[in-house]
C-alpha cells in the first residue's frame, strides 16, 4: 500500500500529513510563516517563504512517518483562496503575495456596486464582489500600480507559483480559479466581461485544470529537499474550503459543513451551479457533479476571544494555557444562563461581515443590556451571537440548496460540547462532530487517491470517518431561539444604515475590522 500526502497551504502555516489508503494518518508536520501588514488594509506574504515552508512541512512529515521516498504514491494540494501576485517574464515576483485578508481594493469593489456591475459579475462567476477577490485586487493594481501591472507577464495564485517552481507549469485547479471572481460558471473558462474589465488577456492568467490533474517531472533540487523522488506525481487538488467538506464527509445534498475557527464558514455541495438572486452566497466549481455553495462569516471564535481578552482575563494573565483556562471557565459560566441570555443579544460584527450581508462597515453591538446582566450573560450572548451570524448564512444556503439533514461541525468550536449543542438548538438541526484531523489536508489526499484510482469516489472514505458525538436539538430551546433569532435580524436591519456613520468616525483612529478565512482558520500571526 502506498502513502498519500495531503498538503494544506494555509494563511499562517503549511501542514503536510501522510495517509494510508484507508485514510489513517502515518505522520505529519507543519511550518509557519508571518502575514505581513505593512500598513492598514494590506495583508501580504513573501511567496518564497511559503515555498520553503512546503518543503519543510513535507520533509518533516516524511521523517515523522519514517517514510521513504518510494513509499509516496502522490501528493494532493489544498490551498487558501483568493491569493494573487504579479510575475515578470522570468517568473520572478513583482509584488508580494496579496492574500484574501487584504482590503486595499475596497474602493474598487464599491465602484463596481455603484456602477451596477457587481451583481452581474457575481451571477456570471459565483464570487461576490468583495476586496478578498483577485478580480478587485487586479483592478486596484491596474489603477494604483500601473507600471507593475503593465510589466507583469503573469498574474497567479500561490498554487500556480508553487507548481511552476516544481514543474514549470502555471496551472490553476478549477476550484481555486472559480474563487478568483473571473471564472465563467457556464464555460469554466475565464469570463469575457471580467477580462475586459481588468484589461487582461488569457495569456496573462494561468492554465485552468481539473482538480485531478497530474503533474510529473519535479525539480530535482526541490524533490531532494522534501525527501521525495522527482517522479512522484502531484495532483492539483482544490481550495481549502471545498476539501474541508470532503474531509469531514459533507458530500451529499442535505449535509452541510459548519466550520468555526477564528472566523467561520457554512458550505455544502450542490449538483449544479447555484447563485443567489441578491448575491448572499458564493458558488465555486469543484467537479462536474459537485459545486461548492455557501458563505464565510468573519466573526467566529475571534469574537469570544475578544470578549475574553478585553473583559475576562486579568492583565498579566497571558499565554495559551491561561487563555484556554479562561475560555473553559466562561463557557461553563455561559451554560448556567438560559437560552437567549435573558434578553441580551450580541451582533458579532467586530470584523465587519461577509456573507450574507457583505458589509465591511458592520460593527459589533450588545443589545438589551440591563443591570441584571453579568459576565455569564455576556459570555453566552457572545457565543450565541456567533451562531446567529452563522445561521444567517445557513438560511441563505438553505434557500439555494434545500434543508440540511445534518450540520457537520469542525474547527475550534467543535471541541466544546456546550457550543455544538447550542448550534443544534439554535439551528433546530442535528449536529454531528466528526473525528477528522485536519480536514483540508485529508480532502487533498482523498483527491490524490481518486486521481490514482485507489477510490472511485470520496464516499469510499466516509465510512472510515469516526463520529465523536451527535447533538439533537431540544424543542423547547429551539422555540426560544426562534424568537431571539427574529429579533437578532431586526436589530441588524435597524442598525444597517447607521454602521457607515460609525465606521467613518472610526477612520483615522486606528480602528479597523479585519477579514478572516473562508475555511474558518485560526487567526493570522502579524508582522509589521
Amino acid at each position: 500500500m502506498g502513502l498519500y500526502i495531503g498538503l494544506d497551504i494555509g494563511t499562517t502555516s503549511t501542514k503536510a500529513f501522510l495517509y494510508e489508503e484507508k485514510g489513517d494518518i502515518r505522520g505529519g508536520a507543519q511550518a509557519a510563516y508571518p502575514l505581513l501588514v505593512p500598513e492598514a488594509g494590506r495583508a501580504e506574504q513573501r511567496p518564497d517563504e511559503l515555498v520553503d515552508a512546503v518543503a519543510d512541512a513535507i520533509g518533516g512529515a516524511m521523517k515523522d512517518a519514517n517514510a521513504q521516498a518510494g513509499d509516496i504514491s502522490a501528493v494532493g494540494i489544498s490551498a487558501a483562496m483568493h491569493s494573487l501576485m504579479a510575475l515578470d517574464r522570468g517568473g520572478r515576483p513583482l509584488t508580494p503575495l496579496i492574500t484574501w485578508a487584504d482590503n486595499r481594493s475596497i474602493g474598487e469593489a464599491n465602484e463596481l456596486r455603484q456602477r451596477g456591475q457587481a451583481l452581474q459579475l457575481y451571477r456570471a462567476t459565483g464570487t461576490p464582489i468583495h476586496p478578498m477577490s483577485p478580480l478587485t485586487k487586479l483592478l486596484w493594481l491596474r489603477k494604483h500600480e500601473p507600471e507593475v501591472f503593465e510589466r507583469a507577464s503573469k498574474f497567479v495564485s500561490f498554487k500556480e507559483y508553487l507548481l511552476h517552481r516544481l514543474f514549470g507549469r502555471y496551472a490553476l485547479d478549477v476550484s481555486l480559479a472559480s474563487a478568483a471572481g473571473m471564472l465563467d460558471l457556464e464555460t469554466l473558462d475565464w469570463n469575457e466581461s471580467a477580462l475586459r474589465l481588468t484589461g487582461l488577456s488569457r495569456e496573462r492568467l494561468g492554465e485552468i485544470v481539473p482538480i485531478t490533474e497530474r503533474f510529473e517531472g519535479m525539480n530535482r533540487e526541490m524533490a531532494e529537499k522534501m525527501g521525495l523522488n522527482p517522479d512522484t506525481p502531484w495532483i492539483a487538488g482544490a481550495s481549502d474550503g471545498a476539501l474541508a467538506n470532503v474531509g469531514v464527509g459533507a458530500l451529499e445534498r442535505g449535509e452541510t459543513a459548519v466550520t468555526i475557527g477564528t472566523s467561520g464558514a457554512v458550505r455544502s455541495f450542490a449538483g449544479k451551479p447555484a447563485t443567489d438572486e441578491t448575491g448572499r452566497t458564493f458558488c465555486y466549481a469543484f467537479e462536474p457533479e459537485r459545486w461548492l455553495v455557501g458563505g464565510p462569516t468573519n466573526n467566529g471564535g475571534i469574537a469570544l476571544r475578544w470578549y475574553l481578552e478585553k473583559f475576562v482575563i486579568a492583565e498579566g494573565e497571558t499565554g495559551d494555557l491561561k487563555e484556554q483556562e479562561a475560555l473553559d471557565r466562561i463557557v461553563r459560566l455561559a451554560d448556567s444562563v438560559p437560552p437567549g441570555s435573558e434578553g441580551l443579544l450580541f451582533l458579532p460584527y467586530l470584523s465587519g461581515e461577509r456573507a450574507p450581508y457583505w458589509n465591511a462597515d458592520a460593527r459589533g453591538t450588545y443589545f438589551g443590556a440591563t443591570l441584571h446582566h453579568g459576565r455569564a450573560h455576556f459570555g453566552r450572548a457572545t457565543m450565541e451571537g456567533v451562531l446567529f451570524a452563522v445561521r444567517t448564512v445557513s438560511d441563505a444556503l438553505t434557500e439555494l440548496n434545500g434543508e440540511s439533514r445534518a450540520l457537520l461541525a469542525s474547527g475550534g468550536f467543535a471541541r466544546s460540547e456546550i457550543w455544538t449543542q447550542m448550534l443544534a438548538d439554535l439551528s433546530g438541526t442535528q449536529v454531528v462532530v466528526p473525528d477528522t484531523y485536519e480536514a483540508s489536508a485529508f480532502g487533498a489526499a482523498a483527491v490524490a487517491m481518486k486521481a490514482d484510482g485507489v477510490i472511485g469516489d470520496y464516499r469510499d472514505l466516509k465510512s472510515g470517518i469516526d463520529i465523536l458525538r451527535t447533538h439533537e436539538p431540544d424543542r423547547a430551546r429551539s422555540e426560544t431561539y426562534e424568537r431571539y433569532y427574529s429579533l437578532f435580524k431586526k436589530v441588524y436591519g435597524q442598525l444597517e444604515s447607521l454602521f457607515p456613520e460609525v465606521a467613518e468616525l472610526q477612520q483615522g483612529t486606528g480602528v479597523k475590522p479585519e477579514d478572516e478565512s473562508e475555511n474558518g482558520h485560526s487567526g493570522p500571526a502579524r508582522e509589521k
